[in-house]
């Protein structure tokens, strides 16, 4: 399609081809205006700029390509969240792993986040747990730079290590608490080719394997990392909550159990660390 400049704002709301709620989105992102004054100024007129910018992010978007790196950001656990390629699109089945972090953690306690991407799980702890120390590691450097920049803008505190896995830590170093959303897709699983997650970074969805190993070796891992009594938090796919509460129970690790999601999916799945404080 071709928007006519001039045209009204409130005109070509209803034009535009998408969902309701991302024409609106991508009008805010092409006029700067927020959705609040889409409505005030709905008899303003797209300039020519406004035009060709919105002509470019509608093709964007009719091509597949997510909403969220289109316009460079994203909300999750209530936070504004810069996104690239880079890293994953934070979503709102994580938010589940964020709320019972926050409720397991301490009073200043120690959190660990593995393979952070966006670092939406660390930055949103830290914002609503000031009085943690919450560190975040990911082996990407550029999804680590997203990171830092979410970081500074939600204005936390959090320490990032390029790490893969737990090779960058300090042997002796403990956490009361390790929380991580892994790459849990298997390998040639169709989702992997459809919606958003084709333009996603395929090594933050798929462990190229059985869609266990990486939660293998969090499992592994993490006693040494680990104070006892201490929880270890992982989400994982729709079917995979037997899977890892069996990892768990291996391992040594009490309370296990999983939590489900909005959508009544065991998503998250966890337990604490063998021995007691």
């Amino acid at each position: 399609m071709m928007t006519q400049a001039g045209t009204p704002i409130g005109a070509i709301i209803a034009a535009l081809p998408l969902d309701p709620l991302e024409n609106r989105i991508l009008l805010c992102h092409a006029t700067g205006l927020s959705r609040v004054q889409l409505i005030t100024r709905a008899e303003q007129p797209l300039t020519p700029d406004e035009a060709a910018c919105l002509d470019t992010l509608v093709q964007r978007r009719l091509a597949g390509e997510p909403i969220a790196y289109i316009v460079g950001k994203r909300e999750f656990f209530g936070l504004d969240f810069a996104v690239s390629e880079a890293v994953l699109i934070p979503r709102p089945d994580t938010e589940l792993l964020v709320e019972l972090a926050i409720e397991r953690l301490p009073p200043d306690g120690r959190l660990l986040d593995m393979g952070t991407g966006s670092g939406a799980i660390a930055v949103s702890v830290a914002h609503a747990r000031p009085d943690a120390q919450v560190t975040a590691l990911d082996l990407s450097e550029a999804a680590l730079a997203v990171a830092r920049q979410n970081a500074a803008g939600n204005r936390v505190q959090v320490r990032f290590l390029q790490s893969d896995w737990f090779k960058a830590l300090e042997a002796a170093e403990r956490f009361e608490l390790i929380a991580s959303n892994p790459p849990y897709i298997a390998a040639g699983d169709a989702h992997l080719s459809q919606g958003d997650l084709r333009f996603e970074p395929a090594g933050a969805l798929t462990d190229h394997a059985d869609g266990l190993s990486a939660l293998r070796s969090i499992v592994d891992g993490s006693p040494a990392h680990l104070l006892p009594g201490g929880w270890l938090l992982m989400e994982h796919g729709y079917d995979q909550a037997a899977n890892v509460r069996a990892l768990l129970d291996g391992a040594g690790y009490t309370e296990v159990q999983s939590w489900r999601d909005l959508a009544g999916i065991e998503r998250v799945s966890g337990g604490r660390c063998p021995g007691r404080r």
